[in-house]
């Protein structure tokens, strides 16, 4: 898949310097992904580094497995069905 396949310039972000704690430089977040997050020495490197974060997502082979056998069937791909789910969860959870 392609970066821009993703559309990363949708997700919205806030990018802020990091406290004297944290270290150096700035941190970017991702407020509809949840502890999405990376950071980088400028505002610049930050946003390239979210960028590759968001197209990064470690699970166990067992749930990208389930994920997979899931997607097949309703015809999109892994990306799009786990998107949607996030969303779904995200909006059952403000509903709450």
């Amino acid at each position: 898949m392609k970066r821009g396949d993703l559309k990363l310039d949708r997700y919205r972000f806030t990018v802020r310097p990091v406290t004297a704690e944290e270290g150096t430089g700035c941190l970017i977040e991702f407020p509809d992904v949840p502890l999405c997050m990376s950071d980088g020495a400028t505002v610049e490197e930050a946003i390239a580094s979210g960028r590759d974060a968001l197209i990064r997502l470690r699970i166990p082979r067992t749930v990208h497995a389930r994920f997979t056998n899931r997607a097949r069937p309703e015809g999109v791909s892994l990306n799009t069905l786990v998107t949607a789910m996030i969303a779904e969860g995200l909006g059952k959870r403000k509903a709450s």
